[in-house]
């Protein structure tokens, strides 16, 4: 079982950095380069070996003085050049990982993030990957130089003495048995620490993303501690590595001084009594360097390979999940928005099973206004993920016309909506940044200035210091919540969406911005199939059809009018409000 665990570990990451297409020449110059030093490096214990058995100062010749000088410099200068290239070749693997992984994460669907804690994937795109770097650009060329190096040293030696060489095999076993069983330890804590630093790495994201609320509800003592679990549990899996390779180290060390001492042992008999020469046996030895340091290389190749498997696992994770299919084939763009939309018989649950909505029928006339009223947690806000394809439905449909929505791609049916929500989403950047935010073609400043006015927001951005160059902040927390909608509906005008779809647009807002924002909204449903999601009936009441949604079902429909007669509901709601009115 471990030994398929483990192929099944070497497959994937070689299929993984394969994927990556990185260059072969690069590498093949790369491996010349340090098959070329190693075997440089090989013939040194020759040429000691002659230097000492026909040593006079006579031998010592200026020009074999100068060959062995300029071997050396030659072996170090391709050594680096060897090194170089090699960590070329481990970046851009890591930067087309890294690559695939983002483009993999930026197509996901909602599910996959609900699923998913932001920090947690963070990780696997930052830490993950520098795991697998550090295995090509710091391990890979010793590695590589490491086995020649054994192998060559190996077949000098026995031809040099077999009996010799044979005594050094005892301890190649015993190193291989030590390394398989630490290194079978090593992936597991390796593993751990991976989904330990992810976990970290989510805490502190969500934390820091919230320090408002955090401060508010003094709750710093409270993240402290959640943090602090973190850290500490972080250190424990430092100690478990810390300890494999307090293992490692010695334990190999200890290897090679008992094959020290039995060869120099079982060398000096065999010097006394003529069967070597003192040549051969300080050849012999430096032979022995040349297959123990690499042991070392190969260890900590081994030990860091062990993490990299289990890195390359978590990133595969990601790279097999189901996409959304932006442009599938047989997927068209939509030709035609002037048509009715029709939800059909629609049902729909998320993954933990609870039904959210349950046999919805209703038809969106093109042009027209719906609304959409009634209690919170009715499945009104889940009725727009579904038309803005967020999710698939569990069961019915949505059809634009007599094709139905999932027929066309993505990116097609997505361009054709304005989605204005009451938190309007404002990413860190410029308010011109914000305004543009999506789309691939360039806008001049024209076409900006013109959105901002048709949505009240050009007077507020003419007032700011930099004008439409301002920085926003994190979140758009520079901005008022009237001034972050407005910017929201500049943007939906720019898009100039068929279908526009308005949650709850003017709700967190003060009568002052409301009345602003609202008239902004007016501009922008001129001429358009509209969706309004709203608490207050006032912002409705003119709508060509009401829906009224309970529980996730639909109670009644109709006009304002039709529905005050015919739903106690609707009517319960209009004169609460507008009690609440005369009060006001």
């Amino acid at each position: 079982m471990g030994s398929m665990k483990k192929e099944k570990g070497w497959r994937q990451f070689l299929r993984l950095v394969q994927q990556t297409n990185p260059s072969k020449l690069l590498i093949s110059i790369a491996l010349l380069f340090s098959v070329s030093t190693t075997l440089v490096g090989l013939t040194v214990p020759l040429f000691t070996k002659n230097l000492i058995n026909d040593f006079s100062i006579s031998s010592l010749s200026t020009g074999k003085v100068i060959l062995l000088i300029s071997v050396m410099l030659i072996q170090a200068l391709a050594s680096g050049f060897s090194i170089y290239l090699l960590n070329h070749v481990g970046q851009s693997v890591v930067a087309g990982i890294r690559e695939r992984l983002w483009k993999k994460l930026l197509g996901m669907p909602i599910p996959f993030y609900d699923e998913h804690q932001t920090g947690d994937t963070v990780s696997r795109m930052t830490n993950d990957t520098a795991v697998v770097k550090g295995l090509i650009t710091d391990h890979l060329a010793n590695f590589l130089s490491g086995t020649i190096s054994i192998i060559g040293a190996i077949v000098v030696m026995i031809i040099l003495d077999w009996k010799m060489t044979l005594v050094m095999f005892i301890a190649i076993p015993l190193s291989a048995i030590i390394l398989a069983t630490l290194g079978r330890k090593m992936h597991q804590v390796s593993k751990g620490l991976q989904d330990e630093t992810a976990q970290f790495t989510s805490v502190i994201q969500r934390v820091l993303s919230e320090i408002r609320l955090v401060k508010a509800s003094n709750a710093e003592p409270v993240e402290y501690r959640n943090g602090n679990k973190g850290i500490s549990s972080l250190f424990q899996f430092g100690l478990k590595e810390a300890k494999i390779q307090a293992m490692i180290a010695p334990l190999m060390g200890l290897v090679i001084m008992v094959l020290l001492v039995v060869i120099l042992g079982f060398g000096g008999m065999r010097v006394s009594s003529g069967e070597l020469t003192p040549g051969d046996l300080v050849a012999f030895i430096m032979y022995m360097f040349q297959i123990v340091m690499p042991m070392g290389q190969l260890t900590a190749f081994f030990t860091q390979f062990q993490k990299a498997t289990g890195a390359t696992e978590r990133i595969i994770s990601i790279i097999h999940s189901e996409e959304e299919d932006h442009a599938s084939h047989g997927h068209h763009d939509v030709d035609n928005m002037d048509q009715t939309i029709t939800v059909d018989q629609l049902n729909f649950a998320y993954r933990n099973g609870e039904t959210i909505l349950n046999d919805i029928s209703l038809s969106v006339e093109a042009g027209k206004v719906t609304a959409i009223v009634g209690p919170s947690g009715s499945g009104k806000t889940t009725l727009f993920s579904l038309l803005e394809r967020f999710y698939q439905p569990s069961q019915g449909d949505i059809r634009l016309g007599d094709t139905s929505i999932s027929q066309f791609s993505l990116k097609s049916w997505r361009s054709k909506i304005g989605y204005v929500s009451q938190e309007s989403p404002i990413v860190a950047g410029t308010i011109r940044d914000n305004i543009c935010y999506g789309l691939e073609r360039t806008v001049d400043d024209e076409d900006i200035r013109r959105v901002a006015k048709m949505a009240f927001a050009d007077q507020f951005i003419s007032e700011l210091p930099k004008g439409y160059d301002t920085e926003v902040g994190e979140r758009g927390m520079k901005l008022s919540g009237g001034q972050r909608q407005r910017i929201a509906i500049a943007r939906a005008f720019l898009r100039d969406p068929k279908i526009l779809m308005l949650d709850e647009a003017t709700s967190s807002l003060d009568s002052k911005s409301e009345h602003v924002v609202q008239e902004a909204l007016q501009n922008l449903m001129r001429g358009r199939t509209t969706l309004v999601i709203a608490h207050r009936l006032s912002t409705v009441i003119d709508s060509d059809q009401i829906i009224f949604m309970e529980k996730g079902q639909i109670t009644g429909s109709g006009t304002h009018e039709q529905l005050l007669q015919t739903h106690s509901l609707y009517r319960e709601f209009a004169e609460q409000q507008l009690r609440m009115k005369e009060i006001v």
